[in-house]
């Protein structure tokens, strides 16, 4: 809880979220990609760390950053959810974050293009 505050504060398993956010069929690939230091979390008011227990706490308004396949998720934590539900509910769990072109790139990379997912659909 909150100082001050009466409610306790909505939490979640990492491995759990991700899974009822649908970016895995099994809580148990979950786990493993987490424990292998695939995910960064980084919480409002602190630095980012790479998380290496699937059992870490994620709350609304944390920020994931992980690759799976070639491409990148930058996302923030909008709610924790209650089940794993279709494939909208799982959507309405997170917002993905809006890339933001570096100067120091080169523009028209592909692999930019991959990881922001405007590259052209075969």
């Amino acid at each position: 809880m909150t100082p001050g505050s009466t409610q306790p504060e909505e939490t979640c398993r990492a491995d759990l979220w991700l899974w009822r956010a649908r970016f895995f069929k099994t809580r148990g690939l979950a786990c493993s990609f987490i424990e292998a230091g695939r995910v960064r979390l980084h919480r409002p008011g602190s630095d980012a760390v790479r998380l290496d227990k699937a059992s870490r706490a994620l709350r609304p308004g944390d920020s994931l950053v992980f690759a799976m396949g070639a491409r990148l998720f930058d996302l923030r934590v909008q709610a924790v959810g209650e089940r794993r539900g279709p494939p909208s509910e799982a959507r309405a769990l997170y917002v993905v974050h809006e890339a933001t072109p570096s100067p120091a790139r080169s523009s028209g990379s592909h692999m930019e293009e991959v990881a922001t997912g405007s590259a052209p659909q075969a």
